[in-house]
């Protein structure tokens, strides 16, 4: 079993890199493999989701096939198929001495976070604060791979291949052309990817490896909200563990492989919800005292140590949480009245949202931070927000044009969202989707500020009829010559705020032309023009 186990991890981890590999531009706008799949096996999201929006995606529904089998066999999920988990069993090996190892294995009260955690999640789901992706293994660990791990591997390969090879040695070329080639094919991005809060998010990610050196498998037992859900439906299964206490010699053998720190030393002090069923104890007695048979659940078989006050305090503070995001003035309020909204100047024009992102009050309650939208954007223009949206829109996705820009005929990120906080568009429907909108500051654009012609935003915008025309005028240089001058002008009707024109102006520093949030098809209020209190007057 022990075998089969890391054949099975190592199978769902592979699936795991192959998918986040294939999460890109491949010379067609269509992502052809299930890139989502493993949050349509996820629980904590389905429910979460439901909680929040009353709704689950289609495919989400395969998470009742984990909840049944967990329901049969245990806890299953978090030794068997969780690529998290197999990351943080392979960082968890040391060389300790058996008797630390023993020590460290041993159940601690601690465990108990991941509960207090999940009960923590569920309630602010229901109370239509959705935060679980912050915590959410699959979020965690694609936000992770993609934001930091892998535009760290893509810029080492490319630091080590491109000086090889522009040595221009025959011998040398022939040896790792090949191999440059293979990667530059299969592994290599597109483009070498650069996001905002990578350097972050990377530190919490090697911040979490490191923890398995102090406790074997850390974020499992400790911090895991999706562990503890299935912990939970684990205590009903109909897998038990015994232990023959006449064949028992207490060498601790069992209790030094666990996975889980479930105390499996003895059937009365196993607990059931901590046990991954990963076989090491049965495997590791070396008198065949231990066994895993088919049994009904009992009512006395020990637990994880909560206590109501602690669950209590959990709820109490999700109902905090949702008061303390939503009086933070830096997000929109679609909610509110368009006086209000005027009022309280709360949209804000730097969230540019993905397009085909839903109504801003329901994309924060759909979106799960993945990550998966901003590792597919063909151009490196979405990147994780730090408080443009607010606290409760920490890490969610927005366009950021000077570091990229919304490619007109990609339709990539409406294919990845797991939640549907992106709804999937065709390219006819994503050249109607508008983003945003361009404005030129006169106070920096070349042909405004100096009197010379500069056309580059013209030429690159990729609207069928140009949103940037030009507008001939007689002008005074700064030599104080008077000369024509081709004026750009932002056309509103035609713009869609794909953010190419702020992206390519010469003026690197600060471009001279900008897109805001406002004119977002998604928003009825975020309008350059609106309608006053219903009186039709604009």
């Amino acid at each position: 079993m022990r075998t089969a186990r890391r054949i099975s991890q190592a199978f769902f981890f592979a699936l795991f890199i192959f998918l986040l590999i294939m999460t890109e531009y491949k010379g067609t706008d269509e992502i052809k493999y299930p890139v989502k799949i493993f949050f349509d096996f996820d629980p904590l999201v389905a429910i979460s989701t439901f909680l929040a929006v009353y709704s689950v995606p289609k495919m989400m529904l395969w998470s009742l096939l984990v909840v049944g089998l967990t329901l049969a066999v245990g806890r299953f999920f978090c030794a068997w198929v969780c690529p998290m988990g197999t990351l943080n069993h392979l960082l968890s090996h040391n060389r300790r001495k058996a008797a630390e190892k023993i020590r460290r294995n041993s159940y601690d009260k601690r465990q108990g976070w991941k509960y207090i955690a999940v009960v923590f999640f569920i309630v602010a789901a229901a109370l239509g604060l959705q935060i679980v992706g912050f915590l959410d293994p699959f979020s965690v660990l694609i936000r992770s791979f993609a934001l930091a791990v892998n535009p760290a591997f893509n810029y080492l390969l490319r630091a080590l291949f491109y000086p090889l090879l522009s040595l221009d040695w025959p011998w040398l070329t022939a040896l790792i052309e090949p191999v440059f080639i293979f990667f530059r094919k299969f592994v290599l991005s597109f483009e070498q990817p650069y996001f905002y809060q990578g350097l972050f998010i990377g530190l919490i990610f090697v911040a979490i490896a490191v923890l398995n050196q102090l406790r074997r498998r850390f974020w499992c037992r400790y911090l895991c909200p999706l562990g503890a859900l299935l912990g939970f439906f684990s205590r009903f299964s109909l897998l038990r563990l015994q232990v023959d206490e006449n064949s028992c010699t207490s060498c601790m053998s069992c209790a030094k492989n666990c996975e889980g720190a479930c105390e499996p030393q003895s059937s009365q002090t196993w607990i059931r919800s901590e046990c991954m069923t990963c076989w090491n104890c049965v495997e590791a007695c070396p008198y065949g005292s231990i066994k895993i048979r088919l049994a009904l659940p009992r009512i006395a078989d020990r637990s994880v140590d909560i206590t109501k006050r602690q669950v209590l305090a959990s709820v109490g503070s999700a109902v905090g949480a949702l008061a303390l995001f939503r009086i933070d003035g830096r997000k929109i309020v679609p909610s509110a009245s368009v006086a209000e909204a005027r009022e309280s100047k709360r949209f804000n024009p730097a969230l540019i949202r993905p397009p085909g992102a839903v109504e801003e009050r329901e994309f924060l309650t759909r979106c799960i931070r993945c990550g998966e939208c901003m590792k597919v954007c063909i151009k490196n223009a979405i990147h994780p927000t730090l408080m443009e949206a607010g606290l409760e829109g920490f890490w969610s996705p927005y366009l950021k044009m000077q570091l990229g820009y919304c490619e007109f005929n990609c339709t990539l990120c409406c294919q990845v969202c797991p939640t549907e906080a992106i709804q999937k568009l065709t390219t006819e429907q994503k050249h109607q989707t508008r983003i945003g909108l361009a404005f030129f500051d006169k106070n920096r654009c070349i042909p405004y500020i100096l009197g010379r012609d500069c056309i580059v935003c013209e030429e690159v915008c990729p609207t069928p009829k140009k949103a940037i025309i030009f507008e001939e005028t007689e002008v005074t240089d700064p030599a104080g010559n008077r000369v024509m001058v081709k004026q750009p002008i932002i056309v509103p009707q035609l713009c869609v705020g794909c953010g190419m024109c702020e992206y390519v102006c010469p003026l690197v520093d600060k471009p001279g032309v900008y897109v805001t949030s406002i004119g977002e098809s998604r928003s009825k209020d975020n309008q350059l023009l609106l309608d006053v209190y219903g009186s039709g007057i604009t």
